[in-house]
């Protein structure tokens, strides 16, 4: 095989069009971009994807803010099982008592106690809301779990109203 002998293989090797070059070539005159509109013109013309042919673009007519804020969204302080080995053997424990440790910042606001470490004192543990590890942990170390309700207050107030029987069972209880 000698260098004369090389060659490319057939259809990989196309010549270019060679546009507006007169009607015999057979894409002389408009040289393929048809008669006039945007994409018969200068280099510009097509805008891209972006162009909604001069109106406002959607991403433009769009707030900046982008997502979703659910205003429905409960945020609870997390407190921690091994947090609560502070607390005395049969004692109980309230939200006022975690703000009173430092261990939540607000007693007013939604509780979540969560699993993780094992509890060894047999404590009676009030908050909002338990993981399912730190209630089994608590009642395996001879305590309870006690769900306390929730106070709906801002958008979730105006929405979710509590019955008349719950609010008055809620009276009862001076909360």
């Amino acid at each position: 095989m000698k260098l004369h002998d090389l060659h490319p293989d057939p259809g990989s090797k196309k010549k270019k069009t060679r546009v507006g070059r007169g009607i015999a070539a057979g894409k002389g005159k408009t040289a393929g971009r048809g008669t006039k509109g945007a994409g018969a013109r200068g280099r510009h013309a097509r805008k891209g994807a972006y162009f909604e042919g001069g109106q406002l673009p959607i991403t433009r007519r769009l707030p900046f803010k982008r997502g979703f804020t659910n205003v429905f969204r409960i945020e609870y302080q997390e407190v921690k099982l091994a947090d609560l080995a502070a607390f005395d053997a049969g004692s109980t424990v309230t939200p006022a008592q975690l703000k009173e440790a430092g261990l939540i910042r607000d007693a007013e606001q939604p509780v979540v106690v969560l699993g993780g470490a094992d509890i060894k004192a047999k404590l009676t543990v009030q908050a909002h809301r338990f993981t399912k590890s730190a209630a089994e942990k608590i009642a395996a170390a001879g305590g309870t779990a006690e769900v306390l309700p929730l106070k709906f207050t801002g958008a979730r107030a105006t929405v979710r109203r509590l019955p008349k029987w719950k609010i008055a069972e809620l009276d009862a209880k001076g909360q």
